[in-house]
């Protein structure tokens, strides 16, 4: 079985790589390693499984020394015949794209990247896709779709028609043009609406990771809506384990849709949409409480206004996907939190 992967250098693509190749599956990876957040960091992932910094070229695929069962190629998926190239090439049959332009704020500074990214080179992945065959095509949605919704816990079968950022709306755009797909050529289509995942080897850009270095620098903290914040935290290795439990749940087919009362979340087409969440909210003052704990050093607050894009709580209902993979993350935050810290302290050795 030959999985791609794109995204391979980020967060989420990374963990799953790993997970993967070392399950003995054949994987190829796909990153065009952009300079969104520090590079140093997403080749300190590449590294990790066994790729040589002076090996990786635009274009060209490096082969791991770590594994003999990954390589990895740079590449972008905006560039749709180089693309078609490595579809070609390897014969895919499953493809989990993780590749986004990721981030709620930097979509109100930097729209364009975005589109070109999230759109374009998402409908680039769906025509190969659908010219290669494909048996499964995994793709990663967010929880930022469901914007102004206020009814909890967050269900995929719940109208998503008003989202607040242009990430969110790009991430909407990815879940319908999927469903054409799946209803025009009959491939099979599934969408993650990953609920703020977190741990070691994270993004940057991410409120954790900021709070950690900042704490650790001595720094104040921006807490927006004056703490009033709630997330569903969900710990990599458990978003990493129902991913892959997805990838071969290929979906069929709704019997029980009905275009007089359309789920969303479902189609008379193979189509799903699941919620990768921990159904389990957490208040961020709680949040930031347990890296003070792990640092065992008190933040200094900016308490601020809720921030344009930001929603003010997050609930994934994630009661299908348990039902249909036994999906059942169980990281505390506690756990995650430790975990999380222990990595950063030790990657930039500030023991």
């Amino acid at each position: 079985m030959k999985i791609l992967v794109t995204g391979a250098a980020g967060f989420i693509g990374f963990h799953l790589c790993k997970r993967l190749v070392d399950e003995s599956f054949d994987v190829v990876g796909l990153d065009n390693i952009n300079d969104y957040y520090d590079v140093g960091l997403k080749y300190g992932r590449l590294e990790e499984l066994g790729f040589q910094t002076q090996n990786i070229h635009y274009n060209e695929i490096a082969k791991s020394e770590k594994y003999n069962n990954f390589d990895f190629i740079r590449l972008d998926l905006k560039e749709k015949p180089k693309l078609l190239k490595v579809f070609e090439k390897y014969d895919f049959d499953y493809v989990v794209n993780l590749a986004a332009q990721a981030g709620v704020r930097y979509s109100i500074l930097n729209p364009d990247a975005y589109l070109e990214s999230n759109i374009i080179g998402f409908y680039n992945i769906l025509e190969c896709c659908k010219i290669y065959k494909i048996k499964h095509l995994v793709y990663a949605s967010s929880s930022s779709v469901y914007g102004l919704n206020e009814k909890m816990p967050l269900s995929t079968t719940d109208n998503v028609d008003h989202p607040i950022s242009l990430y969110a709306a790009s991430k909407k755009s990815n879940e319908l043009l999927a469903h054409c797909y799946s209803h025009l050529y009959n491939i099979s289509t599934t969408g993650l609406r990953f609920f703020t995942v977190y741990g070691p080897w994270g993004r940057p850009d991410m409120a954790y990771f900021i709070f950690t270095k900042r704490i650790l620098e001595d720094k104040p903290i921006n807490v927006y809506n004056y703490g009033k914040m709630e997330r569903d935290f969900t710990y990599i290795d458990d978003v990493v384990e129902g991913v892959k439990r997805v990838i071969t749940s290929i979906p069929k087919p709704d019997r029980n849709w009905s275009g007089k009362k359309p789920n969303p979340g479902t189609s008379k087409s193979p189509f799903k949409i699941y919620n990768i969440g921990n159904n389990s909210p957490v208040k961020l003052t709680d949040f930031i409480e347990e890296i003070e704990k792990k640092l065992n050093k008190k933040a200094k607050k900016n308490m601020m206004p809720l921030q344009p894009g930001d929603i003010p709580k997050t609930d994934a209902d994630i009661s299908n996907l348990e039902k249909e993979i036994n999906y059942n993350p169980n990281t505390p935050i506690e756990e995650g939190i430790s975990k999380f810290v222990d990595w950063y302290l030790d990657f930039y050795d500030k023991k």
